[in-house]
């Protein structure tokens, strides 16, 4: 059976993967220009950039803002492990990536006090959490815990071990997860396109007496990450249901 001509979008699409996967354009390498592309496939600006789209959303370019499109370097699937009582950021499993901490004071506002149940100018701690493999970002996640619950020490590696510490014993963990489009912020500072959809993960711990003493908000690219719950049940649950 004759197999249908494929678009131009397509046929471009076909002819950049091909020289990516062959060597011909390697990985970290800046593609011409969307102009000289145009003019090389003899096609319009928005065919080229409906080409380069298809190619973004397998993982293979990335068009990062102000300096063009390039190949991507094969990037480590994460994983977010849910249903916890501590938090989880997203991890390989070779532990490659690495996470910067920026904690910031300031009253809460806006979404914030319906998220953690607060009056407006509460005072609230935010932990921006930035991972990286190498020199590319990889997910992101901002954690937010009142201010007498906020460890003064948040290094690498810390965060999640001080958290549990300082915060009274949890009887609530609720997870939310979604995808969407990323923010003009988040695909800024993620390197990615905004037409590249994200894996949102809203988690929200509760204490024994209701109060809410985290709220954490993590973004990942829906391309490099997973997410991962698992249930336990025991023996006595397990008869319960019987």
């Amino acid at each position: 059976m004759n197999q249908p001509p494929l678009s131009r979008r397509h046929a471009i699409a076909e002819d950049l993967r091909n020289q990516i996967s062959k060597g011909h354009l390697k990985a970290g390498e800046r593609l011409p220009s969307e102009a000289r592309l145009a003019a090389h496939y003899a096609v319009s600006t928005p065919t080229l950039r409906n080409a380069l789209a298809l190619l973004q959303g397998e993982g293979l370019v990335e068009k990062i803002h102000g300096s063009g499109n390039f190949v991507r370097h094969p990037l480590r699937r994460a994983t977010y492990v849910g249903g916890g009582h501590t938090p989880s950021t997203p991890t390989p499993a070779d532990g490659a990536l690495h996470t910067t901490i920026r904690a910031t004071n300031f009253g809460a506002h806006g979404h914030l006090t319906t998220l953690l149940k607060v009056a407006p100018r509460s005072p609230l701690t935010e932990f921006l959490c930035l991972s990286h493999e190498g020199k590319t970002p990889h997910s992101l996640a901002r954690i937010y815990v009142p201010r007498d619950l906020a460890p003064a020490d948040a290094s690498e590696g810390l965060l999640a071990a001080r958290l549990p510490d300082l915060r009274p014993p949890l009887a609530v963990v609720q997870e939310t997860v979604s995808t969407r489009l990323p923010t003009p912020v988040e695909a800024t500072t993620l390197h990615i396109s905004l037409t590249r959809a994200i894996l949102s993960i809203t988690r929200v711990a509760t204490d024994t007496t209701g109060r809410v003493v985290e709220a954490a908000l993590l973004a990942l690219p829906g391309d490099r990450a997973d997410a991962v719950f698992t249930t336990h049940h025991t023996t006595e649950a397990r008869r319960e249901e019987r």
